[in-house]
């Protein structure tokens, strides 16, 4: 997916999302090519055009993505993952390799100072899921969020309530590179590693942490997190603190599914249960590309 159009992924996304909210609500039925492209108001054919174009794989096939065999596949997959990379302090086959992503912490006295003297420079910009927001401050991209109807005056009422004590500073030349280095394919070239500046508890660090090493396409429960990072029977604890996740894609918060039912793929996030499946779906095309390639 290299070198694709950020801007025309995001605007085939506000269709294609009508499109997978129809087939998460009809899955069981498995409908057909016409009645979804109806509900994208598009012929089946310039439907299929534009699905293929924004997922890499076609309407049919990502139908496939978000059903119980495949995420099982996923699931099975990941704990092999996680375990290793965890043991062994590596970071395996995701994020931390792929993104070449250096993880920061904010310290005690940061957070206590509720981010004063912190400048965050913002950017709206456009990715495979619709807009989003970025913010960033001199250690790292602190926050990464979609935006709903683009509605960007909420996602900077939340950033402000996460720093409160922080100045925010709108600079989209200064966020457009890091946008362009998480969806924009440009990942893979080397150079410094791509730092996120995050705040939270212990535990909330630990269950980020841990999932930055799941591979893009692959699944985890709640529970294989809370055993990897050694809080076993912490199901609920870690649906909070990915709930409270401050970036989202990057730190993968939609591949952390409540149980192996084929109704997670669809479970509440805090980005739309729609992007979700999107997310899901779309990564795993991505994978099967690169796979293939």
């Amino acid at each position: 997916m290299d070198g694709f159009d950020l801007e025309t992924l995001s605007l085939d996304y506000r269709r294609v999302e009508r499109a997978i909210r129809y087939i998460a609500d009809n899955r069981l039925e498995q409908p057909e090519l016409d009645d979804i492209a109806r509900i994208a108001n598009l012929s089946p054919y310039h439907f299929q055009r534009l699905f293929t174009r924004w997922a890499g794989v076609s309407p049919k096939r990502f139908m496939g993505f978000l059903t119980l065999n495949h995420a099982r596949s996923m699931l099975e997959e990941s704990a092999s993952v996680l375990d290793t990379a965890l043991e062994t302090g590596l970071s395996g086959p995701g994020r931390l390799h792929d993104l070449f992503v250096s993880f920061e912490a904010m310290t005690p006295g940061d957070v206590k100072n509720r981010g004063a003297g912190t400048t965050i420079h913002y950017g709206v910009h456009p990715s495979p899921f619709g807009h989003a927001l970025f913010g960033v401050t001199e250690r790292g991209l602190c926050r990464l969020t979609f935006l709903d109807r683009d509605d960007e005056s909420a996602a900077l009422d939340d950033l402000a309530h996460r720093w409160p004590a922080a100045a925010l500073v709108e600079d989209s030349r200064r966020t457009a590179p890091i946008a362009a280095r998480v969806f924009g394919g440009e990942h893979r070239s080397r150079g410094d590693p791509l730092r996120i500046h995050v705040s939270g508890t212990n535990f909330q660090i630990k269950v980020w942490e841990a999932i930055l090493h799941l591979p893009p396409g692959q699944l985890a429960t709640y529970g294989q997190i809370g055993d990897a990072i050694g809080h076993p029977r912490s199901a609920r604890a870690v649906g909070n603190a990915l709930n409270a996740n401050p970036v989202a894609f990057l730190i993968p918060c939609h591949s952390v599914v409540p149980a192996l039912r084929e109704a997670s793929l669809f479970a509440r996030y805090q980005c739309g249960s729609t992007r979700r499946a999107a997310i899901i779906g779309w990564e795993a095309a991505q994978a099967l590309g690169e796979a293939t390639a």
